[in-house]
């Protein structure tokens, strides 16, 4: 079973993909995505019936987007890759579980996830 998270936008979005299957579910996790979103992974598994040890891999929307969405997201999952030893992709565009589909069925991974955020950060200078 392959889990598929997109924390790009306020609302998040996550699948179950398994074959021609796929189980979906959104939440708009706003401002509460870092305290909610391991809670919403494992309750969305336990729907399902599943744990944790059955995920086979991940995909994550890597950008563009919110960078604070981006970062969260893609940090939990390559924290869960890695404690899991499961393959990771990240992919960007409409189509980017289906891509991400795909690299993993050719048993590929991009070990780490880096978010790509569309345009360079605006960094402020401090004041003093």
């Amino acid at each position: 079973m392959i889990l598929a998270i997109d924390t790009s936008t306020p609302e998040c979005r996550m699948s179950l993909l398994d074959g021609d299957k796929a189980v979906n579910k959104n939440w708009l996790a706003e401002r509460r995505l870092a305290l909610e979103l391991l809670e919403q992974i494992e309750t969305f598994l336990n729907e399902n019936n599943l744990a944790f040890q059955d995920l086979t891999g991940l995909i994550v929307f890597r950008g563009p987007g919110s960078f604070t969405g981006l970062r969260i997201g893609i940090t939990v999952l390559n924290t869960l890759a890695d404690s899991l030893s499961i393959p990771i992709v990240g992919e960007v565009g409409d189509d980017w579980q289906r891509a991400g589909i795909e690299r993993i069925k050719n048993e590929q991974t991009d070990k780490i996830v880096l978010p790509e955020y569309g345009s360079p950060p605006h960094i402020t200078k401090p004041t003093k």
